[in-house]
């Protein structure tokens, strides 16, 4: 889905119909955002909040955006930085008296918040992921991202960085995040056998 929906926020771009992208965006894009905003700031309320922030945002970026990696990316990009922002400077939802488009963003962004934390509250955590919240928030980001979330590396590495990289920058840097993430994965699997969930064997 993830390349589908890419070709479609590129036609809906190419059109001119920035509202048409920031929609789809939301709806496809939006639960996977919203769980990793949970797991950054270790609060489905929080990161409600965060997500409101995150809305607003690629509204109002959407005409810089330069496609210079996958709108995905972007967008969690987008979302990180509006959870520093939640977590450092204590920011509040967005003022709905907004034009009317940008008022149909917000629905949408409700909509996606409250059948997403649903879930989020209700799913029951395998013991696996357990030990993942055990890890650093930036390996916890990672396995999110490659696992949870199937981010090729220069997305990863796009959606990771404070900024636009060049081809050669983020080639590198998608080979180093793939490296530690080899790390984190071997990490991962020896805390597992330490609590005994994998047998030794494998």
């Amino acid at each position: 889905m993830p390349t589908e929906s890419e070709h479609d926020l590129r036609r809906a771009w190419e059109d001119g119909d920035l509202p048409a992208v920031t929609t789809l965006a939301i709806e496809r894009y939006g639960p996977e955002i919203l769980g990793v905003l949970a797991v950054q700031l270790r609060s489905t309320a929080d990161a409600a909040d965060a997500f409101s922030l995150f809305a607003e945002d690629l509204w109002r970026g959407l005409p810089g955006f330069q496609w210079r990696c996958s709108l995905r990316a972007w967008a969690h990009r987008i979302a990180r930085n509006a959870a520093v922002r939640w977590a450092t400077a204590g920011a509040r939802s967005p003022e709905r008296n907004t034009p009317m488009e940008q008022a149909g963003v917000f629905e949408l962004a409700e909509q996606v918040r409250s059948t997403t934390l649903v879930h989020l509250r209700t799913d029951v955590k395998s013991e696996v992921r357990r030990l993942r919240e055990e890890l650093p928030q930036a390996e916890q980001m990672l396995l999110i991202l490659r696992v949870d979330r199937d981010l090729e590396w220069h997305e990863i590495a796009s959606a990771l960085a404070e900024q636009d990289l060049a081809e050669d920058e983020l080639k590198r840097e998608a080979a180093r995040l793939r490296k530690r993430f080899q790390l984190v994965t071997e990490k991962l699997r020896g805390l597992a056998r330490e609590r005994g969930i994998l047998d030794r064997g494998r």
